[in-house]
């Protein structure tokens, strides 16, 4: 007898930890982290098609984007999502003008786009098309991608975004394991 209680003890041992872990890994990729596959160009050269990131779900709970930071949009469509850098936050007047961008009226250091400004120039065009200024309204945000020669973003396509619709920021790329590094 005393086997079998044995038996059941470790098996119902081993239901808990399982059952623990099931529910901490629901938890953790519901409310705090999930991984991201970055699928196309848009954000070359900081972030490569085929790169996995992990993204902190923590901001309804902890605190807003900044601008600069790499986030994850909800698209308009289900299974739809878009990674794109925030460029103005509300209240923010955002222009281009000969192929750079400023935010109200100074123009941002974005030393990410050092490499697709050599591409840009050897094509003979600027990286960021001019566009008229566009002032952020309160509760939304203005994002771009990093290849500027080959994003839908803010400026062409997605409009500004509803800071409801930022699904989270991206913290590091763990995918490839060779290139492994935190997200600027």
């Amino acid at each position: 007898m005393a086997k079998t209680e044995t038996t059941k003890s470790k098996v119902f041992d081993w239901t808990k930890s399982i059952l623990l872990a099931v529910g901490l890994a629901i938890i953790i990729r519901v409310f705090l982290f999930e991984p991201y596959l970055v699928e196309g160009s848009s954000m070359d050269p900081t972030l490569k098609d085929g790169d996995r990131l992990f993204v902190n779900k923590t901001l309804k709970l902890f605190g807003d984007v900044e601008r600069g930071d790499i986030v994850i949009v909800d698209g308009d469509e289900e299974d739809i999502r878009y990674v794109k850098r925030v460029i103005g936050e509300p209240g923010d007047l955002v222009e281009a003008k000969q192929g750079q961008v400023f935010v109200n009226g100074e123009k941002i250091d974005e030393p990410y786009l050092n490499s697709n400004f050599d591409k840009a120039e050897n094509m003979g065009t600027p990286l960021t098309n001019d566009f008229e200024p566009v002032e952020v309204p309160i509760g939304e945000l203005f994002v771009m991608g990093d290849n500027r020669l080959n994003s839908m973003d803010s400026r062409n396509g997605l409009g500004l975004i509803d800071q409801e619709r930022i699904l989270g920021k991206t913290e590091f790329v763990f995918f490839p394991f060779g290139d492994i590094r935190k997200t600027d």
